[in-house]
């Protein structure tokens, strides 16, 4: 059985790695905010129903980001709530 300390130093690893996690899920949504932007520019005007889908897609994808994003808030305030009881 692992120590409080060896318990408490893996949390705090796995917390890292939630936030290295989270840093790239920005980078990701930063970028598809760009491809957004990008493409809308491109096809403006276009009322093809396959740019709408496209776009529609996109959106789709970074409303997911930042639902993982909430995600990851929740379990790393659940994380530290339990090293609190330790």
């Amino acid at each position: 059985m692992a120590s409080v300390a060896e318990l408490k130093a893996a949390i705090d690893v796995a917390l890292q790695q939630i936030g290295d996690g989270q840093t790239a899920v920005q980078a990701a949504g930063e970028k598809l905010s760009e491809a957004q932007q990008t493409l809308a520019g491109a096809l403006e005007g276009s009322g093809h129903e396959t740019v709408e889908a496209a776009q529609a897609s996109l959106t789709q994808a970074s409303q997911e980001l930042e639902e993982c994003l909430a995600a990851t808030l929740v379990a790393v305030e659940q994380a530290q709530l339990y090293v609190a009881t330790l």
